[in-house]
């Protein structure tokens, strides 16, 4: 029988929303995660950084910035054991300078993904998918990497249609 990961890295803390600033609990990456696990059966990971990011917004995205600049992989609070045991991992994350935050990366280059499939799913306040499509092929290598989709993390408490459309066409649903 198939098994599916959702593996998502999600900020909570002050955040960006078409334009303004606001403190959120639940970060727009977990929360349409949430929504998702209400649809498929699958298993959660959350991706968490042993040193996280400012919860100030701005000072977050200069250290998002510089540990891009210095292809950083940070420490994760917690590893899978394995993941042999998944054949779809769904992957999600916000869009971080035009791609994953690198603490996806550090994930990612952790694990032989060779046979399984990755969604990726992105929320961004515009910036789409970025490279990380690319950027995930690149470190997963063996893995099939199918079309992402991103979501507006405004409207990330809205987005069940859409998700659900997404893993409908996929397979998932």
């Amino acid at each position: 029988m198939a098994k599916t990961l959702i593996a998502f890295f999600s900020r909570a803390d002050e955040n960006y929303f078409g334009g303004t600033m606001r403190y959120v609990k639940v970060g727009n990456t977990e929360i349409v995660c949430n929504l998702m696990k209400d649809l498929i059966e699958a298993d959660s990971f959350k991706i968490e950084m042993a040193q996280p990011y400012s919860p100030d917004y701005m000072t977050c995205i200069d250290e998002a910035k510089k540990d891009l600049r210095a292809k950083a992989r940070p420490q994760l609070t917690n590893y899978l054991d394995e993941i042999d045991g998944y054949d779809t991992i769904v992957l999600a994350y916000p869009n971080y300078w035009g791609t994953m935050p690198m603490a996806v990366f550090t994930f990612l280059e952790r694990y032989d993904f060779t046979g399984k499939t990755i969604l990726p799913l992105c929320t961004n306040e515009g910036s789409g998918m970025g490279s990380s499509e690319r950027d995930i092929k690149k470190a997963a290598p063996g893995a099939t990497v199918k079309t992402g989709l991103p979501v507006n993390g405004s409207s990330a408490a809205d987005s069940q249609d859409i998700v659900s459309d997404w893993l409908r066409e996929n397979g998932m649903l």
